[in-house]
């Protein structure tokens, strides 16, 4: 009895050892979005591992030192991969480090205009509060708009970037004298560009000043705030304005700034305003990692919750998810975020697909429809703003996870034709014809037929090129379903 005691401590004792020298959990294998496989949510693999090779390649053009993916559905990561370099460079000469750093899959990032996000939906927290409706004039909590100029402007229009605000200010704060209230005056005290409501103009004036409201209403600084109700409730640990020192190891390097007289910006805010602002502002200064903006997608995809914890209502999700820009065609926006944006969404965009960009080299997109999640997080501007643009990059991440779902089998093909007609990609006639064709591939697939799988997809093939030099479909969506063909033709050969 005593022996098999000693046996049973010893096995306790070493399987507590082993335990102990594992690495910590994250949220992925402790929250709502444990790893898993694609095929455990209908999705192809080849589409995201193609991915890589589109990542690297843009990373050897110097789009960009380096990258972290982050795919979900279904509420599990199907993808999170980190490429290149978080830190390379220690000019704006591309003067390469001693040592440079390179990306992991846990790199925190500056957000930038992300950050704007956290800003609305602190704003809507203080809605479902009942402290304001958001056709109040913002004058009625802010003096500063208390003018004849803008005294008519109106909470939703500072969150729909429609109240006629400036891009940004004249002035560059970062050279002017003044505490950070003094500058925040500053910037709400520009005069607007256009009338209020007359068009849409992104402004980070406009997210500056909605900072300010949550600080005037809730009596704290707007990162407390924001910490206190989104970050610990989600337990978004790695996500902060002004991260501290020993962190810095961890960050992506940004941008190498001789006129702030900060040289390379690495754990520091990227933005020039948001830095003048104590690295705290509406508009950028939020630094974060995939695994947490993944609970965040998470939490919108799930209208306002996550891990029980509700963050806004789902009444005032759906007011945030409506487009409130229907009069301003191609500016499709919700309350805080982008709806639709096919120059970064791609085959994502739909009605109700949102997301936004940040000017680092970030982005993210969330489609409800097809409950999917697709981050993709640079650090473009290290070591210099003046590279190309990201976007090829952004469209590439949403069109290999959208060819991922797509192609997973013929009916969901049949549901990616029904979308590209609804946006006008392919004409009733070239729907129909596709349809027909993809019902009878699968019904093949749910009688095991291979041959006939191959042949008629090799078919289709023929049936988009005729449809393409008939101009009955275009060429973005020809692209699209060609690829899809023969990613769905290749799961069948294997």
């Amino acid at each position: 009895m005593k022996k098999r005691m000693i046996l049973v401590l010893y096995a306790f004792t070493l399987w507590f050892s082993v335990l102990m020298i594992q690495p910590q959990a994250g949220y992925a294998a402790a929250n709502e979005l444990p790893p898993g496989t694609a095929g455990s949510v209908e999705m192809l693999e080849q589409p995201l591992a193609d991915l890589d090779e589109g990542i690297n390649d843009a990373i050897s053009e110097q789009v960009m030192p380096g990258a972290v993916v982050l795919i979900a559905r279904n509420g599990k990561v199907v993808k999170h991969d980190a490429y290149g370099y978080a830190a390379r460079y220690t000019d704006a000469d591309f003067t390469e480090m001693d040592e440079p750093v390179k990306m992991q899959a846990d790199t925190i990032f500056d957000m930038a205009s992300i950050s704007k996000l956290f800003t609305a939906v602190g704003v809507m927290q203080l809605w479902d509060q009942g402290l304001f409706k958001l056709d109040d004039p913002v004058s009625d909590y802010l003096p500063e708009y208390d003018t004849d100029e803008k005294g008519d402007i109106t909470i939703k229009q500072l969150l729909t970037h429609t109240s006629g605000e400036k891009p940004g200010p004249s002035g560059n704060i970062y050279d002017m004298d003044g505490t950070r209230e003094e500058l925040l005056e500053y910037v709400m005290r520009e005069p607007l560009q256009y009338e209020p409501g007359e068009e849409y103009v992104y402004s980070d004036i406009n997210y500056i000043t909605l900072g300010v409201l949550i600080e005037r209403l809730s009596g704290n600084r707007q990162d407390v705030f924001i910490r206190e109700n989104i970050l610990e409730p989600l337990q978004m640990s790695d996500t902060m304005y002004n991260p501290p020192e020993e962190l810095k190891p961890r960050i992506a390097a940004t941008e190498f700034q001789p006129w702030t007289d900060r040289g390379l910006v690495w754990g520091s805010v990227h933005d020039e305003k948001a830095w003048a602002l104590d690295g705290v502002a509406g508009h950028a200064g939020v630094f974060s990692s995939a695994e947490d903006m993944a609970i965040f997608a998470q939490m919108l995809l799930n209208e306002g919750s996550y891990q029980g914890q509700q963050i806004v209502s789902e009444g005032t999700f759906e007011l945030m998810n409506k487009n409130w820009n229907e009069a301003y065609p191609g500016q499709n926006h919700g309350l805080g975020w982008d709806l639709n944006q096919d120059w970064y969404m791609d085959v994502l965009a739909e009605e109700n697909t949102l997301g936004h960009t940040g000017y680092t080299g970030t982005s993210m997109v969330v489609s409800p429809k097809l409950k999917t999640i697709a981050i993709l997080l640079t650090n473009r501007v290290h070591p210099t703003r003046d590279t190309v643009s990201t976007n090829p990059i952004r469209k590439t991440v949403a069109e290999k996870t959208a060819s991922s779902i797509y192609a997973w089998n013929a009916a969901t093909m049949k549901e990616q034709v029904a979308s590209l007609k609804e946006k006008g990609d392919v004409s009733t006639d070239a729907a129909r014809s596709l349809r027909l064709h993809l019902t009878a591939v699968s019904h093949y697939e749910e009688t095991g037929q291979v041959e006939k799988v191959l042949k008629h997809l090799e078919g289709m093939k023929t049936m988009l090129e005729f449809q393409r030099i008939s101009q009955l479909i275009s060429e973005e969506a020809y692209h699209t379903l060609t690829s899809d063909t023969k990613y769905l033709m290749g799961k069948w050969r294997e």
